[in-house]
């Protein structure tokens, strides 16, 4: 035979799980729980990882059910519990089991329901004593100011959950990242470290494993703490609703509960960053760069009104705007191009070029007299050295084939040299006297589709 249903299952089962009130405008998500629509949106608020808030299945998107059969059934259950308490009968007088008199005073000091008799013992002189229904009054105030700053406890403990659970796909997404980028370089000189690529995989592997270890442990925690805070909240929410009397029985243990209350501190993580060891023959080019390597920024009054320099002044983007009225007189305007802020006339300098995107583009160097609105292509007889390369629409579709470039300005030795950083590879060098400052050149062609070049430090310094 079948257990009878209680008002109260019925009521838990119309309530929500993130506010703990009845229903309001209920959906249903992926998983089959069922939300208020509000709580539901303010819970996923910020986050790019949607998990349900009751089980922690990720939801692919923020698209949700409305579950209008559930909200008629919900105002139904409200309608119940609303008769249901018009015809609860006062109890009867609750007596002192060992007087046998009503208890009609409450200890302020020990929480505790006392009679006449009791109040004038020994155990309770000089203690405040206060009538039932006066102390009943002040402490449902004083619940309900709990039940307020638990509620926020809740929703505090729930997003630092989130937080956990978001950290476990954050790192997984770290550390697929970090194996690729390993395992693009590593191809390059497979035959010189296969096993050093093995020894780093394990590293990383090892690692991981042991960071989603303590976020499995970190994450499994804020579970109990948030049960827990559940738990005493639906107390607290019990008592308030509960007579005088058997709202000041038992007081004690839900205060101690509730000051006593910890909550587990948030997990941080650094994950390692791991390098590539290169050959002993690129060892020269790595030193350069450990060596010359120079931080620059471009010049935005020397862009092109098609070149949009970021604040940073890191990186050029091409973008077809028109032209200012007023450009600057020191600004390109026969072709898309930028100089850097910096000026050698002297030394050696080493600097990277990263280039994303579809089309056209040079780098290099030219002299500080360049002209910049002259209609002829720049070369080394009019004062500019620069590599005219050009990225396909299939190269720019693989992340891998991002290209990076290394320019390297002897100015004594009067040397021009251009690298590709991908390979480690020497592509070309111009050879020239210089007599004036030089300045860090780029251009993007006209007919590039949102062509990006950045100014990049090496990430891969030599270790000693």
């Amino acid at each position: 035979m079948a257990s009878a249903v209680s008002p109260a299952d019925l009521q838990a089962e119309a309530s929500c799980p993130v506010c703990l009130d009845y229903l309001r405008d209920p959906v249903t998500i992926e998983c089959g729980h069922n939300f208020c629509r509000s709580c539901l949106q303010q819970r996923w608020t910020g986050l790019h990882v949607l998990p349900c808030p009751v089980c922690l299945h990720h939801c692919p998107d923020r698209s949700c059910q409305r579950n209008a059969q559930l909200g008629h059934l919900t105002d139904v259950i409200k309608q119940l519990d609303s008769s249901r308490r018009r015809r609860r009968r006062p109890r009867e007088t609750a007596l002192c089991e060992r007087h046998r008199e009503a208890l009609v005073l409450f200890c302020e000091k020990d929480l505790e329901l006392l009679c006449p008799q009791c109040s004038v013992s020994p155990a309770h002189q000089r203690h405040p004593l206060t009538p039932t229904a006066r102390a009943a009054a002040r402490h449902r105030r004083r619940l309900r100011g709990h039940a307020e700053r638990l509620r926020e406890q809740v929703e505090e403990a729930e997003k630092g959950l989130d937080v956990q659970v978001s950290q476990r796909f954050e790192l997984q997404w770290k550390v697929a990242s970090q194996r690729q980028k390993l395992q693009s370089e590593f191809e390059q000189f497979n035959h010189f470290f296969r096993k050093e690529l093995d020894v780093v995989h394990m590293r990383l592997l090892t690692e991981e494993s042991a960071i989603q270890e303590k976020v499995i442990e970190k994450k499994n925690q804020m579970l109990d703490h948030s049960s827990t805070l559940k738990v005493l909240l639906n107390e607290v929410l019990r008592k308030c609703l509960q007579t005088d009397l058997d709202l000041l029985t038992g007081l004690g243990s839900v205060y101690s509960a509730y000051e006593n209350l910890e909550a587990p501190a948030p997990l941080s993580y650094a994950l390692k960053e791991e390098v590539c060891s290169l050959p002993p023959q690129y060892f020269g080019l790595q030193n350069m760069i450990d060596t010359f390597q120079e931080d620059l920024t471009l010049d935005p009054d020397t862009a092109h009104h098609n070149l949009f320099v970021s604040q940073d002044r890191k990186t050029a983007l091409f973008q077809m705007t028109t032209a200012h009225c007023h450009p600057s007189p020191q600004a390109f305007t026969s072709y898309p191009a930028v100089l850097g802020s910096e000026r050698f006339d002297a030394g050696r300098h080493f600097w990277q070029v990263e280039v994303r995107g579809v089309g056209e583009w040079s780098l290099g160097v030219c002299r500080e007299s360049f002209p910049r609105n002259a209609h002829v292509s720049p070369s080394p007889s009019n004062g500019c050295w620069q590599i005219q390369l050009w990225t396909s629409p299939r190269d720019a579709w693989h992340s891998v084939h991002v290209r990076r470039i290394g320019v390297f300005l002897d100015y004594e030795l009067g040397e021009v040299s251009f690298y590709n950083l991908k390979n480690r590879s020497h592509l070309y060098t111009f050879r020239e006297r210089f007599a004036e400052k030089l300045l860090p050149f780029f251009s993007i062609g006209p007919s590039s589709k949102s062509l990006k070049m950045s100014i990049v430090k090496d990430e891969h310094r030599a270790t000693s």
